[in-house]
């Protein structure tokens, strides 16, 4: 029976008491699959794509999305694995992906020898299922035994199953899990260490695994002993391996919250875990010798030693089992007040550091010395973003891509004693003469300098006239930088619109302090600085409220839900995708439970205040304009509930608030299982843009 969603009426009292939450008339939306909820679905996306597929550019901007993502010619990124290169690639004909491989040497010869593995099509085909390839994990040194992860419609449950890559079949008697939120991992050629739904009590209120067992092969896992229990309350217990040259490491990263951590290694002799005595406030970046090599996210002392947060250490594994942490710890790089480490790969015998420096990327190297460690910058392209593609720890070489806004993406490989090379560069995909590229700063509330990035037309006339898109993140310690525009930031570009990449606080752009400045009752921090560059855009002519629009996925489709609550006065167009809305059950709903540490918890009188304060959907209000709304989510979204782009749909048509509302049937939390889906939702967002900001719908 279909809901008639106007004659609904809403309350929003507040009840005292600690733990309740608001009334909910919408609440039965939050049924992914329920009957009533699919059947409001099917209404809400019918009339939207009537809307937007109609519109006589959308075919267009569709085909040239697909285009590029079906090109021949884009580089074919791939993971070094003992001197070979495991490609996942994906085009017209491969829609699922096909999974190959070929030498190092075949790879950088620039016409490569694959040899195929698997044809996930096919796979798909033959079993009569939605797959999509989420991961996988082979065994060194020959790399020959692989954990394959695959998803039904791209969520984040996944079935593994164990694959022969030598003989390219699924392994005889190989493991194979039931579908779960799970992490497995190889102890050896026999054993797993798996971390799953084992029943009741298993699994945290986040829904990750919270306890992990021993699997032999040939052994039902329900009979396998228990070699780690976390607490229900924490995110989740992690199992890991660090199958290297230098020795082998399995254990357990123990998350109680996003941004703590405990590091257990398991000891095979005595089949227990141990605990390594190190700050909860660290994030493991791997297993380097006998050293484990974390990032500090708060400062830390140990002995007489004061170290900062952000800095990269390495701690002796026997030290931090033993009770002497600070024995042998050695820093190897701690970034500048105006920088960060943006990401760290352990290689065969050193590490490479992906830094920022205002949001620009270089990229160093640290090898083990008498001193300590020896960092060396990488001679590679400047002014841009240098990203590690693959590290192989079983070979002395390493993939990166350095790109910018309007620079296509080059593939750089870097073998020891060899100079890097550039091994595969991709075609412009746009005309980028004329545009021009700016780094500015807004003025936040508190007065913190705020950076953002601004592609436009050089002869722009700054007469506020500039149909624009304001892009940001703002949460979890990701930072934003400069990438080589595809997608909707090609297509907005290639139509004369401007596009702004806002590095507001909540990221990672400087470290650890510019996330945690706006963590829990700090949150309005993150929101202020995007009005800040919003309201910059317009006082410097660029634009003005009724051509600027905003963009944001997740907790960016959070960020883009309060700004249209807060200054509705300030937009004329806002794309929310698969968003977090409803920050009164946020943490009750999938995954939610695990970003308590970032926003604060609505059971908790006090912090619910806060966070009711800016919650979006608590906050719209039947007597204020609103820019119209274009909310899009997927039904197979298992890490944000649809729930959230639901219900503030239906809150918004109650009012009588102009909405467009779309839901994608399967592809995850990316809300596209596949390329073809991609380019459909980069499509529809074009042609949404373009209507409110260019035609000035």
């Amino acid at each position: 029976m279909k809901q008639i969603l106007a004659g609904l009426v809403m309350s929003a009292a507040i009840v005292g008491a600690a733990g309740a939450q608001d009334e909910d008339p919408y609440i039965w939306l939050e049924e992914v699959e329920g009957e009533q909820a699919l059947e409001w679905v099917e209404e809400r996306n019918k009339h939207s794509l009537g809307i937007l597929e109609a519109d006589e550019r959308f075919e267009a901007l569709k085909e040239s999305a697909l285009r590029d993502y079906n090109a021949q010619d884009k580089i074919a990124y791939g993971r070094l694995l003992g001197g070979s290169v495991h490609n996942f690639w994906q085009d017209e004909k491969n829609v699922r992906g096909l999974w190959r491989r070929a030498s190092l040497r075949s790879y950088k010869s620039g016409n490569p020898r694959w040899v195929n593995l698997m044809d996930l099509d096919a796979v798909a085909e033959e079993e009569g299922e939605n797959w999509v390839l989420k991961g996988r994990k082979c065994l060194p040194p020959d790399f020959g035994r692989c954990l394959v992860e695959l998803s039904r419609g791209g969520g984040d449950a996944i079935v593994t199953r164990e694959f022969d890559a030598v003989m390219k079949r699924w392994a005889p008697g190989g493991f194979v899990t039931e579908e779960a939120k799970q992490e497995v991992v190889w102890i050896d050629a026999d054993t797993v260490l798996i971390g799953t739904d084992f029943g009741e009590g298993s699994m945290t209120e986040s829904g990750y695994a919270n306890r992990t067992k021993v699997w032999r092969r040939g052994y039902p896992l329900s009979s396998e002993r228990l070699v780690h229990e976390g607490d229900v309350t924490d995110v989740g217990s992690f199992p890991f391996a660090s199958h290297r040259p230098d020795g082998t490491y399995v254990g357990v990263i123990q998350s109680p919250d996003f941004f703590t951590q405990k590091i257990h290694i398991y000891d095979v002799e005595n089949e227990e875990m141990d605990q390594l005595d190190l700050p909860l406030a660290i994030d493991f970046k791997g297993i380097f010798g006998n050293d484990v090599i974390i990032q500090l996210r708060k400062d830390w002392r140990v002995g007489d030693r004061d170290l900062s947060a952000g800095a990269l250490v390495s701690v002796n594994i026997a030290d931090a089992i033993g009770g002497s942490t600070g024995a042998n710890l050695k820093v190897i790089y701690a970034p500048a007040d105006n920088g960060s480490i943006d990401a760290v790969d352990l290689g065969k015998n050193r590490l490479f550091i992906s830094v920022l420096e205002d949001v620009t990327g270089k990229l160093l190297t640290a090898e083990p010395s008498n001193e300590g460690w020896k960092v060396t910058t990488v001679d590679l392209p400047e002014n841009g973003s240098l990203n590690i593609v693959s590290v192989d720890d079983w070979w002395d070489a390493a993939f990166f891509n350095y790109e910018s806004f309007l620079q296509p993406d080059t593939l750089y490989a870097v073998e020891r004693g060899i100079e890097p090379e550039a091994v595969q560069s991709l075609p412009a995909r746009f005309a980028a003469e004329g545009l021009i590229t700016e780094q500015k700063f807004a003025v936040s509330a508190d007065g913190t300098q705020v950076p953002y990035f601004v592609i436009r037309k050089a002869d722009t006339e700054m007469n506020g006239s500039t149909p624009t898109m304001l892009y940001g993140y703002g949460g979890f310690e990701i930072s934003l930088t400069p990438t080589y525009l595809q997608g909707f930031g090609k297509l907005w570009i290639e139509n004369g619109g401007a596009y702004v990449i806002a590095n507001i606080r909540g990221g990672g752009e400087y470290g650890p302090s510019w996330h945690q400045a706006a963590l829990k009752e700090n949150r309005q921090r993150a929101y202020d600085d995007f009005i800040a560059v919003a309201e910059h855009l317009v006082s410097s002519g660029l634009t003005s409220p009724q051509n600027l629009g905003i963009r944001g996925g997740s907790n960016g489709g959070l960020l883009v839900g309060v700004m249209a609550t807060q200054r509705p006065d300030l937009f004329n167009a806002v794309i929310c995708a698969v968003p977090l809305l409803d920050m009164m059950r946020y943490h009750t709903l999938l995954a939610g439970a695990s970003w308590v540490g970032e926003y604060g918890d609505p059971d908790v009188p006090e912090e619910r205040d806060f966070i009711r304060a800016y919650s979006p959907y608590q906050n719209v209000s039947p007597d204020t304009d609103y820019p119209e709304m274009f909310i899009y989510t997927s039904t197979k979204d298992d890490r944000v509930h649809p729930g959230h782009a639901r219900k503030m749909t239906a809150r918004l048509m109650e009012f009588g608030k102009p909405v467009i509302y779309y839901e994608n049937t399967e592809g995850g939390h990316s809300a596209a299982a596949n390329l073809k889906q991609r380019a459909y939702t980069d499509a529809l967002q074009a042609v949404y843009a373009l209507k409110k900001l260019s035609d000035g719908e």
